[in-house]
């Protein structure tokens, strides 16, 4: 998700930093692996189209606007407002570029309070999470029709359909994972039904954080260990669970793999940190073999939190993200399953430190959404079209 420097690296990002320091998967124990290096030659932008939106009610202050995290294969994007008065509110963009606004039951109008949609299945089942009025955290799920479903975690004080924008496979399935009155991470499974399963990974002291469910209801993300470390792990449909570190991955405090996506054929993508804390894209396939890679361009001067940051995939393999330059400006990518990239900046994005765009979601055409930081800190969402 993925260590999730948005927090980290600058005050507009919307993230989770005030309750965890998010990353993303890494991989451990496994036997023998093997580490590809793919050498990817940068495609041209000439052929895609990036068009930029902003939501009703998005406001125009630093930190503001339009955050797009999903888009369906039919081009319909989901994701979030912060309005003027630091509120949030959901909304849904349809490919002909009509919004819908929406609120789950009972989230707060306050700053800092309302509603955040990440995730959406190819029906149109959108999950989140809201903050009520009082400051309390809880899950949603809203359905095409409308109708949307609050829900708390067994035990749960706060309750997170996690940062990410594959918390929801085709059947419903939904993960995440919830705080405890003694304020530990602990991963769920949702089913169809509002049934339940909670789960540790074995040696997370600080927290297990799932990133992504596969349509066969595979869990993956990450978990952090009693000295800070970040760890990946899978948990298969049968709670079946193995731990995963990508080979060089660094082993001080906030490094090591942050993974967080599935493709059809179970491969795992996410990002790793080395000991000079500059991040790489990495894939696992359902061998245990990886591959690792950087976009064109990305930083890597050292304990800079530059290099490459993947966050999604679609069925064929393609992975979106971002790049961190040696300037801290950061740029697009999508990196195709033959291990091409497209490399791209949004019209009007921001050129300093921190600016740029952030991709997320990644279509199977190859649509991507996301949004981007304008020269005032200002946040617009786009889509980037063939």
């Amino acid at each position: 998700m993925k260590q999730i420097y948005f927090a980290k690296r600058q005050t507009a990002k919307e993230g989770r930093s005030s309750f965890t320091k998010i990353t993303w998967p890494i991989l451990r124990n496994l036997p023998i692996v093997a580490l590809l290096f793919v050498l990817a030659a940068s495609i041209p932008i000439s052929a895609q189209t990036i068009t930029t939106f902003d939501a009703p009610g998005a406001g125009t202050e630093a930190g503001q606007g339009t955050y797009a995290f999903n888009i369906s294969p039919s081009g319909t994007i989901v994701g979030f407002v912060r309005a003027a008065d630091d509120a949030r509110h959901g909304f849904i963009r349809a490919s002909n570029g009509d919004f819908t606004v929406f609120d789950a039951p009972g989230a707060g109008t306050e700053g800092g309070q309302g509603t955040r949609a990440y995730s959406a299945n190819p029906s149109g089942t959108i999950t989140g999470f809201f903050i009520d009025t009082v400051g309390g955290l809880h899950g949603y799920v809203r359905y095409p029709d409308g109708t949307i479903t609050v829900f708390d975690a067994p035990g749960a004080i706060a309750t997170f359909p996690a940062f990410s924008s594959l918390l929801i496979n085709p059947r419903g399935q939904i993960t995440g994972y919830f705080l405890d009155a003694n304020g530990a991470s602990t991963g769920f499974l949702r089913e169809t039904d509002g049934t339940f399963a909670t789960f540790v990974v074995p040696g997370a002291d600080q927290g297990t954080f799932p990133f992504a469910i596969s349509q066969r209801g595979d869990i993956t993300g990450y978990y952090v260990d009693g000295a800070g470390v970040n760890h990946g792990f899978l948990r298969d449909k049968n709670g079946n669970i193995r731990t995963f570190d990508v080979p060089g991955a660094g082993t001080a405090a906030g490094q090591g793999t942050l993974g967080g996506g599935f493709t059809a054929s179970g491969v795992i993508i996410g990002n790793y940190l080395t000991p000079d804390n500059i991040s790489h894209g990495f894939l696992r396939d359902r061998h245990g073999n990886f591959t690792s890679y950087d976009a064109p361009g990305a930083g890597s001067v050292p304990d800079s939190d530059q290099g490459t940051f993947p966050f999604g995939v679609n069925p064929n393999g393609a992975t979106s993200g971002w790049y961190v330059d040696d300037a801290e400006v950061n740029h697009g990518f999508v990196r195709g399953p033959q291990g091409q990239f497209i490399t791209f900046d949004v019209p009007g994005a921001g050129t300093g430190p921190g600016q740029g765009p952030f991709v997320f979601g990644i279509a199977p055409n190859g649509a991507s959404t996301g949004y981007s930081l304008d020269s005032d800190s200002v946040v617009h969402g786009f889509v980037l079209t063939k």
